[in-house]
């Protein structure tokens, strides 16, 4: 018989952390060093179904679902008020109720602003990034936006659909995993129509186009985020679909401005890259995580 394959086996749990469910999935030694792996919108920890093996031979990786998408529970006595300050804060409550001391975050759109506001919160937490096509320059800010800086502008009844129709609908969500993909047979649908199912529950609309509202807010924190990378230097790798419509190649660029531990690494596909570029970005994080984790 052919040798079997070891491949990590990835465990799904939830814990409570801030009057919230968090779940998460989670892979690897429980004492080898942890990565900490953010997700944007508008999927959830099931992005990184394929990455998460790829480390878990020598990495715990966990990778949580934020408050309002995949399979975290928030419950309505909670009256959660969904701003990225509240992601962030749910977030490093989760990281206290699994007592992490010291991780590698891995951030991804929604993820970056979430994650940037985490290490400036506990800097001396963050042993290193890796954002992929996680914006924190304006410079980073494409066309795409056009229609949500109008709302930001003015968050009138009709702005705010607008957004509904631009991003939240089945096929703004699917644009998002094939825009800028050279191949497109190559993204399995399972995951854009995951994320229109859970993204559209009863309710759940409202608190995506809420969050759109309050990315505004995100842009004003460019500065103090930038700050973060000035002061702390971690080492960090900007991993970019270069297609991305969203977040722009000069975005990645732009870390290297004020961190002088920022390598850039491009990559031909769009703003999912995970999806068509997953072995890449994973060697890409080991050479990273083997020079500053361990």
């Amino acid at each position: 018989m052919p040798n079997s394959v070891e491949v990590p086996l990835t465990a799904v749990r939830r814990v409570e952390a801030d009057g919230v469910t968090v779940f998460y999935r989670e892979a690897g030694p429980a004492d080898a060093p942890v990565v900490l792996l953010l997700h944007g919108f508008p999927t959830s920890s099931f992005q990184y179904r394929e990455l998460i093996p790829r480390l878990a031979d020598k990495y715990q990786v966990i990778a949580p679902d934020l408050p309002g998408f995949g399979f975290t529970e928030v419950p309505e006595r909670r009256q959660y008020k969904y701003s990225f300050d509240a992601l962030a804060q749910t977030m490093l409550a989760f990281t206290d109720a699994l007592h992490l001391k010291r991780y590698a975050l891995y951030v991804f759109d929604y993820g970056a602003p979430t994650g940037f506001r985490m290490a400036m919160a506990r800097p001396e937490r963050v042993m290193a990034i890796v954002s992929q096509n996680g914006n924190a320059y304006e410079d980073g800010l494409g066309d795409a936006w056009a229609p949500i800086r109008k709302y930001w502008s003015d968050p009138s009844a009709a702005n705010r659909e607008e957004v509904r129709k631009a991003a939240v609908s089945f096929e703004g969500i699917k644009f998002q995993y094939l825009q800028g993909v050279k191949n497109p047979e190559a993204v399995g649908p399972e995951a854009y129509w995951l994320d229109y199912a859970l993204v559209n529950r009863p309710g759940n609309t409202e608190i995506q186009l809420d969050l759109f509202l309050d990315y505004a807010n995100n842009v004003k924190l460019y500065p103090k985020f930038q700050e973060y990378f000035r002061t702390s230097k971690p080492p960090l790798l900007a991993i970019w679909g270069k297609n991305d419509p969203f977040f722009i190649p000069p975005g990645a660029e732009a870390f290297k401005r004020d961190n002088p531990n920022a390598t850039v690494q491009f990559l031909d596909t769009g703003h999912f890259a995970l999806e068509t570029h997953v072995e890449e970005v994973a060697l890409a994080m080991r050479e990273l995580l083997g020079k500053s984790v361990g």
